[in-house]
């Protein structure tokens, strides 16, 4: 990586952190070389210029596929990348043709079904989202088109999810090369079944995965000219043998031993096992079991598996049998003998298990002892015996159990490549490489050693390739460029593997020499390379010694290289096996003629590791390498947590940042002419107003800003390191001046603005306020002269007032009272009497309304109740429809309850007619006694104003001097008491009313109430049809089946050898001309329908079948094919209501009930006639004129079978017509989703003409598609089949346009959402105008697009919550769905964002708690393929045809067998 350049105050770039390995911050200050910047955590940090590198602002939120699309292409960018995209599950990414794999630490199905192979089957690379199986179709196709071999390589360190990529690989492959083996077993499928077994043998639990594969792997996928894998071989190398004898807490021995322990109880009693906390080789670490993993289930799995693989029942007896012996004989320990340097077993225990190791084994248990305890010292005078101590017979115990296991693991890899079998015919291989990442620990042995020389071997293959792509690159787009230097770890490699004078040659003579030591091996180094710089010695060490690798300097300790490199197996342990009764334990230590003729060659691990490595290489040199990076994101293996210095170190360790440093030697940024003209138009604006070529405006672009040493090839803009950061700064000062500008401009109108405002506010309140004064000054002159004349006329006023009120008083009195006083008792009880009469009216009213509200709730209970029984008693009904004995009793049942419920029905109308009867009396009995009141009322006030009369003239007449002044006192208490009377008879006309007025209240309840039941009881009448109907329904269902029932009865009886001694039966009858049978046709005789069948039967028996096999060959053709359909559907269908069983009539009771109106009903009419006045009626029946009134006749077994292989023909026939429409419309569907990029002059104004043909050029699709459907429909209608199979066929062709649009993203962009809206209403509006009978419920399955096409072009999207968009915009879409159109989203036009940040990670929630309920987290639609119509749409869509205006053909004319047929002609004519 280059030092970045143009760094100035206020730009946002990557700082160093200690904690998170890059952070980001704005710079504040620049000293120099030196930088100041203010983090995002509000921290200020000092760094070098040299370190400090810019951050694009203008990033996708979710990042980048591809990381070479990155503008600045470091390691802050790549590791921000990939953060942002692990955050959204986006857990793959490019950088260019190396796929880069984080593992998620969860289980996400949806990404490996079977549905997303068909999605990359066939898909270009970089066509769809970046996918293991993208690599494994490139290495595929690439295999296919060019006959080369290709490679897979897969590393990473432990716990990054090498072994799981490298099964979705093979998986993928086998899905496209799969090929039946022999036996049944398929190749792919041993091949699949081969991980299991080497993962059981072969991997184990570490610090830092459950799982670790504990060997390197290398599986050669062979295949044949077709591309089916014809062949597979699997190599591994360097097992870890040191962990059969040691392990460290927590971690495990390899799967097997824990396997075996937990095997069924009769297997763990046959090999003598136990707890695994009972062996030394297992209880070295607290660790026994794995969370999630039941190793009985493994156990049995890993059987499965060897059983798939071709191992047979024998072979793994004796391999589980080896496994046991080794744990036996971890468990033998020794003591001090009684001589010296002598050792014993120690105790009884020891003894069982040596017993039971020799037992498993098949040897002699003495003879294993001596084995172990002794050595046989070969001279030339005599061979002599030696004892081992205890500390010696231990390490020859574990040298005796790493050597078995070892040669067991090589048996397995042999037996499953022999077992496989390999094609030698095969010129092509697919190999896939699973092989152990770089390590480096605290304490680093030989394991490590090698582990790290293979890692340097394929990094310089790694960095050879992508030097070869990144030159291709530049050859293909025709730049000029030079030569690219790298990094080349050609002297580490040198260092290790040089013959002579490399560690491994060293080591290698050091083994060879008796008397050698780790620390004299140690010393051979030192001098060695005490001047190489990728060697160094470490201070206070005698035996340490460190290599300086591509990935950093590793520390070696040399004190058990020595003993770990010797391959070599001990005599007496050879002999000891090789003697052994069993076949397959003898058969793991081969003599071999080496050994026999030269007993003192020399062999190692390292010398041997080295030429697997090598022949490893020369295969990889001569395959096309594809490469994926497994990356671990923390070191707790959980899921959402991404550490970045764990990351950045794994991104280092496995090559990544070198292919990038690479990269940035030359060109590191490379854009399109598009993209680059997009985003730096604005530095040269008189450019993209000229009407000039994308790349001659490119290049006028950069020589107008004075750009040097760029290059321009034939679709993208080539950019050295810190060329765009230039750029980016030229742009951000161009917007930033423009920015000032604007806003320069805008204040001086804001305030300008403000300042008229106040002035205009000034004068306005000023006018106000004068004016307010003065009106204020007139209004109080005229207050005061108001107020004069005010108080003149109020006192005037109440003189006179107060003089009037007591002459008026006085006289109004007095004639009042006196003439109230006689009436005021007559009045009181006429009141009296007319209240009592309402009350008792209204308590009548009130008891008998609750009365009637009690019995209606009972009905409505009691009907509501029984509708429930019913409908149980019905689906009870359906489900025990098989047994037919029961479907008659339920069928009887059923029908006494509809007449009961029915009977019942009419019972509640009865008395609903009745209740309203009585409402309506009691109403009218209400009306006249609120009528008779307000009469009264009416009485009552004439009275009073007849009497206030009769005073005013008793007052007149009356002289005017009043003597007697006891007699103003007694009119007073008069007065006083006649008011309150009068205020009680108003107290008692306002209850009155208030009475009235609570009847008209529950009268107009009661009416409401009436309503509703009204139309309870019209839902209730509904539902009793609908249930007679479907009572109908079972009926002619039933009817059916045991029709067929007892034609198949018959049928069997026909075939038995019972039958062979019935008669036969005539092959014709004549019938005499009878008024039963109707008259003979020009003195011929005339036969019944069934006579005829009779008379043909071996002519029908065999025709119609084969004339229909020979149709099954329907050629790939619509008008073809159309035709076909609307025949057969006829014949279906007339077959369907004119046949008949024979015997069925007996079958079906009698039913007193009308003609059934459906079809099926009318043929249970005619099944349960006689079948003589069938046969009879049918040949005499003059009014025949619709094709639903055709007598059924009955049809033998032929009959029925025919009719059975016509359906499927129709079924064949549809299919065929809908995919072929499905063919044709998909990839124009496709093309719409996916709307091509305009060109850049769409950008340009003044364009209008190039805008209108993009425009027409992208409308054409959707036209192409509204075409098609026309086409078809008018084809269907030309065959009268449109209505019953066109409205059906678009409900599978537009439900797959939802998933194009999803696995997209160039697909999920604002202006291609507004494209596709477009489009969907070119087929709204076909929809409409083929209306529903013919388009049925297409535009419904467009609701998935509908909806995410809407969430594409609605605005402001950061702003709807989860609930707005689950609920009010795209509530069809699944939440798998809404994540994945959430996160793909990008706008082009506006440069919007997608929904927050929260409302994603509530999505994720969400996702989360439906893969832990088990339910479906993939994004896609179901395609139903199933057939949607039935008999009864076929029925409904055809006309009604008159047989009497069908002319017979000639054929039928002249066939004395269809004579009934002419009879009927003739006899409607006449």
């Amino acid at each position: 990586m280059v030092a970045p350049v143009n760094i100035i105050v206020g730009s946002h770039v990557w700082i160093e952190d200690p904690g998170l390995a890059w952070i980001d911050g704005e710079v504040v200050k620049i000293n120099g070389e030196e930088v100041h910047a203010q983090t995002t955590n509000g921290k200020t940090v000092v760094a070098k210029i040299a370190n400090v590198f810019p951050k694009d602002m203008e990033a996708l939120p979710g990042g980048v596929d591809d990381m070479t699309k990155l503008s600045y292409l470091h390691e802050p960018g790549v590791l921000n990348n990939l953060a942002m995209r692990y955050e959204l599950n986006e857990i793959y990414t490019y950088t260019g043709n190396i796929l880069i794999a984080v593992n998620p630490f969860q289980r996400l199905p949806h990404l490996y079904d079977t549905h997303m192979m068909e999605q990359y089957k066939g898909a270009g690379f970089g066509e769809l989202s970046p996918h293991v199986f993208a690599i494994a179709e490139v290495a595929y196709r690439a295999m296919i088109n060019e006959g080369k071999s290709n490679s897979i390589l897969v590393s990473g360190e432990s716990g990054a999810g090498k072994t799981e990529t490298t099964k979705m690989l093979m998986r993928y492959l086998a899905y496209l090369g799969g090929r039946s083996g022999v036996e049944g077993r398929t190749v792919e499928q041993q091949v699949l079944e081969s991980n299991p077994v080497l993962e059981a043998f072969g991997n184990a639990k570490t610090l830092r995965n459950n799982n670790s594969s504990r060997f390197g792997k290398f599986v050669e996928l062979q295949f044949d000219r077709s591309g089916r894998i014809s062949g597979a071989a699997v190599r591994t190398y360097l097992l870890e043998r040191s962990r059969v004898c040691q392990i460290s807490d927590p971690e495990r021995n390899y799967h097997c031993f824990y396997l075996l322990c937990a095997a069924p109880p009769e297997e763990r009693e046959k090999f003598k096992l136990g707890d695994p906390k009972s062996f030394h080789y297992l209880n070295q670490s607290k660790c026994y079991k794995l969370d999630g993993v039941d190793d009985t289930e493994e156990y049995l799995a890993t059987r499965r598996a060897m059983d798939i693989v071709g191992i047979s029942e024998e072979e793994q007896d004796a391999i589980f049998r080896v496994v046991a012996a080794i744990l036996h004989l971890g468990n033998v320990e020794f003591a001090k003998g009684k001589e010296i340097d002598s050792s014993v077993l120690k105790d009884e225990k020891s003894r069982f298990h040596l017993d039971a190791t020799a037992e498993l084994l098949r040897c002699d248990a003495k003879s294993l002892e001596d084995a172990l305890i002794k050595r046989a010292m070969v001279t030339p005078e005599e061979i002599i015996t030696k004892t081992l101590d205890p500390d010696s017979a231990t390490g020859s115990r574990d040298a005796l159990a790493k050597t078995i296991y070892s040669r067991l693991f090589d048996w397995l890899v042999d037996k499953i490549n022999n077992s496989i079998g390999q094609d030698p015919n095969s010129k092509t291989i697919i190999g896939v490489l699973d092989i152990y990442g770089f390590e480096s620990f605290k304490t680093n042995s030989f394991e490590q050693f090698c582990i790290n020389f293979t890692n340097e071997k394929l990094q310089q293959h790694f960095n050879q390739h992508v030097f070869k792509m990144e030159q291709e690159d530049y050859t293909k787009e025709e730049i000029n460029w030079s030569y690219i230097e790298f990094v080349d770890n050609k002297d580490v490699l040198e260092l290790i593997e040089k013959k002579p004078g490399g560690v491994i040659a060293l080591l290698d003579e050091a083994c060879m020499f008796p008397k050698s030591t780790h620390e004299t091996f140690a010393q051979k180094l030192y001098q060695t390379f005490k001047n190489s710089k990728r060697f160094t010695k470490p201070k206070l060490s005698r035996t340490s010694f460190a290599i300086s690798h591509y990935a950093g300097e590793v520390t070696y300790q040399a004190d058990l290289f020595l003993d770990k490199n010797k391959d070599y197996v001990v005599a007496e342990h050879q002999d000891l096996l090789i003697a052994s009764s069993d076949t397959f334990v003898a058969g793991l230590f081969p003599r071999l003629a080496e050994e026999t003729s030269s007993k003192t060659k020399f062999s190692s691990i390292g010398s041997r590791f080295k030429l697997q490595l090598q022949s490893l290489m020369e295969t990889l040199n001569s395959t096309e390498p594809h490469y994926i990076r497994c990356v671990k994101p923390n070191n707790v293996l959980k899921p959402a947590i991404f550490e970045n210095l764990n990351v950045i170190q794994q991104l280092r360790c496995g090559g990544v940042l070198e292919a990038i440093r690479i990269s940035c030697a030359g060109y590191p940024t490379k854009r399109t002419f598009y993209d680059f003209l997009n985003r730096f138009g604005v530095l040269a604006p008189d450019v993209l107003e000229g009407n000039y070529d994308d790349k001659v405006a490119c290049r006028m672009l950069l020589d107008k800003i004075g750009l040097k040493g760029y290059e321009l090839g034939k679709t993208k803009v080539f950019l050295r390191a810190g060329q765009m950061a230039e750029l980016d700064a030229r742009r951000a000062e161009v917007l930033g001046n423009a920015a000032r500008r604007i806003q320069r401009q805008s204040r001086t109108f804001i305030a300008r603005k403000e300042f008229r405002a106040l002035r205009g506010a000034a004068i306005v309140l000023q006018s106000n306020v004068r004016g307010k004064l003065a009106c204020n000054l007139y209004e109080e002159m005229r207050r005061q002269a108001a107020a004069v004349k005010i108080q003149k006329s109020f006192r005037r006023h109440i003189a006179r007032e107060s003089y009037l009120k007591i002459r008026h008083s006085a006289i109004a009195v007095q004639t009042a009272l006196r003439g109230m006083v006689a009436r005021n008792e007559f009045r009181y009880r006429k009141q009296m009497k007319a209240a009592t009469i309402i009350q008792a009216r209204l308590r009548s009213h009130l008891a008998h309304s609750y009365y009637k509200k009690l019995q209606k709730a009972a009905l409505s209970t009691q009907c509501g109740w029984r509708s429930r029984v019913a409908r149980k008693e019905l689906r009870t009904l359906k489900m025990a429809a098989r047994d037919t004995g029961a479907l008659r009793e339920a069928k009887d049942k059923l029908e006494k309850r509809v007449e009961e419920l029915t009977w019942r029905l009419q019972l509640e109308k009865r008395q609903r007619s009745e209740l309203e009867e009585a409402k309506a009396q009691e109403s009218a009995k209400q009306q006249e006694a609120l009528q008779a009141m307000r009469l009264q009322v009416e009485e009552a006030n004439a009275a009073v104003i007849r009497e206030r009369e009769a005073a005013k003239k008793a007052i007149e007449e009356a002289p005017p001097v009043i003597k007697e002044t006891p007699v103003l006192v007694e009119d007073t208490e008069k007065i006083n008491s006649l008011t309150s009377e009068v205020e009680a008879l108003k107290a008692s006309l306002e209850s009155e009313r208030q009475a009235a007025e609570n009847l008209r209240k529950a009268f107009s309840e009661a009416e409401a109430r009436n309503s509703e039941l009204a139309t309870e009881l019209e839902n209730a009448t509904r539902k009793a049809d609908q249930l007679h109907e479907s009572v109908q329904r079972l009926e002619e269902k039933l009817s059916n089946s045991e029709s067929e029932i007892q034609v198949l009865r018959q049928q069997a009886l026909a075939i038995s050898p019972t039958s062979r001694t019935m008669p036969t039966r005539s092959r014709t009858m004549l019938l005499p001309r009878t008024p039963e049978n109707g008259s003979h046709l020009n003195g011929e005789t005339k036969t019944t329908p069934d006579m005829a069948l009779a008379v043909r039967e071996p002519e029908s028996e065999e025709k119609p079948q084969k004339y229909l096999n020979e149709k099954q060959q329907v050629p790939d053709n619509n008008e073809v094919l159309a035709y076909w359909l609307s025949n057969s559907a006829t014949l279906l269908l007339l077959l369907q209501r004119t046949l008949k069983a024979t015997g069925a009539a007996s079958l079906t009771p009698q039913r007193r009930r009308t003609t059934s109106a459906s079809l099926f009903g009318r043929m249970s009419q005619g099944i349960r006639t006689s079948p003589q006045s069938a046969g009879l009626s049918f040949l005499n029946r003059q009014g025949l004129t619709k094709l639903d009134d055709l007598r059924q006749v009955e049809a033998k077994y032929p009959a029925l079978l025919f009719k059975q292989q016509l359906t499927a023909y129709l079924e064949k026939i549809y299919g065929m017509i809908r995919d072929n429409l499905k063919k044709e419309i998909s990839p124009l569907l496709g093309l719409c989703i996916q709307a091509p990029r305009t060109s850049r002059a769409s950008l340009v104004k003044g364009r209008a003409q190039a805008n209108a043909v993009a425009q027409q050029a992208l409308i054409a699709h959707w036209q192409s598609i509204r075409k098609s459907l026309n086409s078809y429909l008018n084809l269907m209608k030309a065959n009268n089949s449109a209505k019953y199979s066109h409205k059906y066929s678009h409900s599978s062709m537009f439900s797959s346009s939802t998933g194009i649009l999803l696995l997209r993203r160039e697909c999920c962009s604002f202006s291609n959402g507004e494209y596709v809206k477009a489009g969907l209403a070119e087929l709204e509006q076909w929809c409409a105008e083929a209306t529903d009978e013919y388009a049925g419920s297409a535009w419904d399955e467009l609701r998935h697009i509908r909806q995410a096409v809407g969430f594409l072009v609605i605005h402001q999207k950061p702003k709807k919550t989860l609930d707005e968009v689950t609920r009010d915009l795209c509530p069809v879409l699944s939440i798998q769905q809404l994540y994945r159109i959430s996160t793909m989203y990008w706008d082009d036009k506006y440069g919007t964002h997608s929904v927050s940040s929260d409302v994603i990670a509530n999505m994720r929630v969400m996702m989360t708690e439906d893969s832990n309920n088990a339910v479906s987290s993939s994004f896609l639609l179901d395609d139903d393929s199933s057939i949607p119509f039935t008999v009864e749409d076929i029925s409904k869509s055809m006309q009604q045809v008159d047989v009497n205006d069908i002319e017979p053909p000639q054929l039928i004319r002249e066939n004395s067998g269809f004579g009934f047929l002419l009879t009927r002609k003739e006899g409607s004519v006449s």
